[in-house]
């Protein structure tokens, strides 16, 4: 067996999809909380929190007096995006990560364990864009490291590409959404200037959208990945690609192979855009 082929297999265009160095069940099981939004279908309503247990008066005022003794942490107001922008305008990669690390522009900064600014080839001439950071991501502060990371690690050997060689990882948002949910549309939107300052510092080639958050924040619009396959966009004169999130393709493993084709067409764009004769 060629190393193509044993790459493609891994990556599941063989008999089964499996992931490296683990078991052909482990795709199927979920060790550790992914994603957990259907990239190509709304997210669905939140269930209802459990009632609330009245506190007695004495607890009340104790709570009071407790909260009244201790400084609360403050968020930062929300700030508009040209705000935002102009704020982050000529920050070196320094400095934009420690504003990434110390941000607290919208109510995602209360939960997190750190934020998750990005990871790889600062110069590079592919970006890959996801949805936000996991449990695994929060805890390590390194963007796919679970196992939708080790999928998108071989769905990049099977186009010529490794992390951290040519290839930069980002999310759409910097800090984990509570129970991985989907980022909601004002948090996409306060978060967005760092991927917007991130592009300009790496001028990438190419991009590729991971799953609908990731696109919509990228194109300002409302977007579905079974249409958008196959097509290029433009984020401010550089092509942008969508595919589906390795999250998704984990819990939908018959979709991996519109996956590879959408990594062949990425991998086309690419070497077109590198012999000058790409077009967005």
């Amino acid at each position: 067996m060629t190393r193509r082929d044993s790459i493609l297999r891994e990556m599941g265009l063989g008999p089964i999809w499996r992931l490296r160095d683990a078991p052909e069940v482990a795709l199927a099981a979920d060790d550790g909380p992914e994603p957990a939004v259907v990239q190509d279908d709304p997210p669905p309503a939140p269930a209802a929190p459990p009632p609330r247990q009245a506190a007695s008066p004495l607890k009340s005022l104790a709570s009071f007096q407790n909260a009244a003794a201790e400084p609360a942490v403050a968020r930062t107001p929300p700030a508009d995006a040209g705000e935002r922008t102009a704020r982050l305008a000529g920050l070196d990669w320094e400095a934009l990560t420690e504003t990434i690390l110390a941000c607290r522009d919208c109510t995602l900064c209360e939960q997190r364990t750190q934020a998750v600014p990005g990871v790889g080839d600062v110069q590079a001439d592919w970006l890959f864009v996801g949805e936000g950071p996991g449990a695994e991501e929060d805890a390590r502060g390194e963007p796919f490291v679970g196992k939708a990371g080790k999928l998108l690690d071989a769905m990049l050997a099977a186009i010529d590409l490794r992390r951290g060689d040519n290839v930069y990882i980002a999310n759409a948002v910097k800090c984990r959404p509570p129970l991985n949910r989907t980022p909601e549309a004002e948090e996409l939107a306060a978060c967005f200037p760092y991927l917007a300052r991130q592009i300009e510092l790496i001028r990438p080639k190419l991009i590729v959208a991971l799953g609908r958050p990731a696109a919509q924040a990228l194109l300002n619009t409302d977007i579905r990945i079974a249409s958008a396959r196959g097509r290029c966009f433009d984020y401010q004169g550089t092509p942008v690609i969508v595919t589906y999130h390795p999250a998704y393709l984990l819990r939908n493993p018959l979709d991996k192979a519109k996956a590879w084709e959408d990594l062949c067409f990425a991998r086309r764009q690419m070497r077109d855009r590198q012999s000058g004769q790409g077009e967005v």
